[in-house]
């Protein structure tokens, strides 16, 4: 069940981790589901193309095929060593395509089939913040009383010429409309942003994340702009359209940013990662998710600075 809005937290940023361990007294690990949905903007019924940064395996797991909810979730369990189990529960992370985008009796069983194991302490949505109707939200909302849920909207820019160029479906008021539809429901809401889109700047991003402050969500999902295999932006790419950042670059603009980032707004994601490399075009980085954390953290105690330090918001 959703608590009062989360303190702001005094440190260098606000990571889920630490969120976790104001709400939970043991450990909460994710498990990707994958529930066989599908995506308007695939299906034809907003395009079939899709949009152009997607490969959707390229960043969740990819069951050619899988099996129930409750058996993907067991087996994930089984394959964790007894001590990574060890006073642990998890999220069942409905992570491919759009998942409240369907049936809404089949998305009910499937919430209800994840949700009903002892293992399960909660789940995490992603979908798109068009996808979302007044029907699903009652349903999260009932589960929500008694486990602990997100829903992750992919918003990736505030622009809508952005979003037109990225042949996204959805605008930024659709977002908006969304997440005012999700407030007081004792649903934890996430946005995910994609830095360095095509057409962006410095001032966008900005912008974006100015957006997100006013928005009233609870966390966000930061990726770095990647080219994968098989989209439309990898053609792009390769006809000198488009440019990535180089890691020095992002590191020096994710300081930036989280330093305009409202303070209670929890951390989900720094950065963009693949399943598989061989599906990575660019940017091509030596350094990990890992090395990344301690550098941002490094940076902001360099310069005594935290996230939110330029918000305009004072920590409590």
């Amino acid at each position: 069940m959703k608590e009062s809005k989360t303190k702001i937290y005094p440190g260098w940023y606000y990571r889920l981790s630490q969120f976790f361990s104001q709400h939970f007294s043991c450990r909460i690990r994710k498990i990707p589901v994958h529930a066989r949905l599908d995506c308007p903007n695939r299906d034809g019924t907003l395009s079939d193309r899709g949009c152009s940064f997607c490969y959707n395996p390229s960043f969740s797991p990819f069951l050619a095929s899988p099996g129930s909810i409750r058996e993907q979730i067991m087996e994930a369990v089984r394959k964790l060593s007894p001590k990574a189990r060890e006073n642990t529960r998890f999220l069942a992370y409905f992570q491919s395509y759009t998942n409240t985008y369907g049936n809404p009796d089949i998305l009910q069983k499937m919430y209800q089939e994840a949700l009903s194991l002892d293992e399960i302490a909660g789940s995490a949505v992603s979908t798109r913040p068009d996808c979302i109707s007044d029907q699903v939200l009652a349903m999260l909302q009932e589960h929500a009383k008694n486990k602990h849920i997100w829903l992750e909207y992919g918003l990736q820019s505030s622009h809508d010429r952005t979003l037109e160029r990225i042949n996204r479906g959805h605008t930024a008021a659709q977002f908006t409309d969304a997440v005012e539809r999700t407030k007081g429901r004792g649903i934890y809401i996430c946005a995910h942003i994609i830095l360095g889109l095509p057409g962006e700047g410095m001032k966008e991003m900005e912008e974006t994340i100015r957006f997100l402050n006013r928005s009233g969500i609870d966390g966000v999902k930061i990726h770095h702009l990647q080219i994968i295999k098989n989209t439309s932006l990898a053609e792009e790419y390769f006809q000198n359209q488009i440019k990535t950042f180089s890691y020095p670059e992002y590191l020096e603009i994710l300081v930036h940013l989280l330093e305009l980032l409202h303070p209670s707004l929890v951390i989900h994601r720094l950065m963009s990662e693949v399943t598989d490399p061989d599906l990575l075009i660019a940017p091509r980085w030596e350094q990990g998710k890992a090395q990344l954390h301690q550098e941002v953290e490094r940076k902001l105690k360099e310069r005594g600075s935290y996230q939110g330090a330029r918000s305009g918001v004072e920590l409590s």
